[in-house]
């Protein structure tokens, strides 16, 4: 098994995922003139919670281009799962992505809130959800 280290956003979470989801939109734009094919199968979502409002996504899939495609959809799992439980922010936590021949797996933990949590990491779980089905990535 090979292992990917953990995967750690530096920016607020909505601006990274955004940036990660508008490179989907723009089929072709490989480096260096190279054609690049974006095709993930989404193949679930498991969800756990941990204590209260922590709250870890496990989701696998193929064709991912790096760990920010598994984090993404982590994410809208995370964003989701906020809405369902009639709560209306997520803040990240941490996630770690691996990779095992060619499908990738996601341990996603995040917290779920009624309030803007504090932290960098944090997302409105309505507009993630909208983003995450325009661009084609599955949620809970």
């Amino acid at each position: 098994m090979h292992r990917i280290p953990a995967y750690v956003l530096t920016a607020p979470t909505t601006v990274v995922a955004l940036a990660a989801l508008s490179a989907c939109a723009q089929p072709g734009a490989g480096q260096g003139g190279v054609e690049m094919s974006f095709t993930p199968a989404y193949q679930g979502i498991e969800t756990r919670l941990l204590d209260g409002d922590l709250v870890s996504f496990q989701v696998q899939m193929t064709g991912a281009r790096d760990n920010n495609d598994v984090a993404a959809y982590g994410e809208c799992a995370a964003a989701q799962y906020a809405l369902i439980r009639g709560y209306g922010f997520a803040r990240h936590v941490r996630t770690n992505v691996d990779k095992n021949g060619g499908v990738w797996s996601g341990d996603a933990v995040y917290t779920i809130s009624a309030a803007l949590p504090r932290g960098l990491k944090t997302i409105d779980a309505e507009v993630t959800v909208q983003n995450c089905a325009e661009n084609g990535i599955p949620t809970v």
